[in-house]
């Protein structure tokens, strides 16, 4: 039996995955959780197997759940299925705890394997995510400038590079106008950066988020 949790915002996506889930070999009690705070309830009264977690969810950051996840439960499972592009979060999801990174763009197959291996205290990566990880690893010599921010420098970027204001990224992390505001100034400064539309170009360039027409607001 994998006991186990979806966290996801969205209902029909929870629904969808677990339908999917259901049709395992393996016989699966699932659960389900739509918050941050949800998950970290729901973690604290029951023991999970695994937990396949969405780390745009209202409220916390991901990386702030995988965080205490791990923290107060040191040998919990974490898959991450993200809508988010690899380049962007996974090595840092990675590296703050979680087990597995998958784009919601990944096949049925890919999805089974890697819940089949997390849940049973493996790593899962895909194929292009060992590239990249390998490609990180050869540069750390060199201290790449993305290097030099924190988790959470590095996530306002991504949401200022995706067309948020710092109102929009303060309501969304639940912290204050100022705070959001500090972060993007220390970025800038660590990044030899002046504004949101160079902020979205390095991104661009950088592979941290898709190459779409993005709404740029400073």
């Amino acid at each position: 039996m994998i006991r186990m949790l979806i966290a996801d915002d969205h209902a029909i996506v929870r629904e969808g995955l677990k339908q999917v889930l259901e049709e395992m070999d393996e016989s699966v009690e699932i659960d389900e959780a739509s918050s941050g705070q949800d998950v970290l309830g729901k973690v604290w009264e029951k023991d999970y197997d695994l937990v396949v977690l969405d780390i745009a969810m209202p409220g916390r950051s991901g990386l702030d759940i995988i965080k205490q996840l791990k923290s107060e439960r040191p040998d919990l499972n974490i898959l991450v299925l993200s809508m988010h592009p690899e380049e962007q979060y996974a090595v840092r999801m990675l590296k703050a705890g979680a087990s597995g990174y998958l784009t919601k763009r990944c096949s049925l197959e890919e999805l089974l394997e890697a819940v089949r291996k997390v849940s049973s205290g493996m790593k899962y990566v895909s194929a292009s995510l060992v590239e990249k990880l390998a490609s990180h690893l050869d540069r750390r010599e060199e201290k790449p400038l993305l290097e030099r921010l924190s988790d959470r420098e590095y996530e306002v970027m991504c949401l200022i590079a995706s067309g948020k204001t710092v109102k929009e990224i303060a309501d969304e992390l639940t912290l204050s106008i100022k705070t959001i505001s500090t972060y993007r100034t220390r970025l800038l400064e660590k990044l030899g950066l002046s504004n949101n539309a160079q902020i979205t170009q390095y991104s661009i360039q950088n592979r941290l988020i898709e190459p779409v027409f993005w709404r740029i607001r400073d």
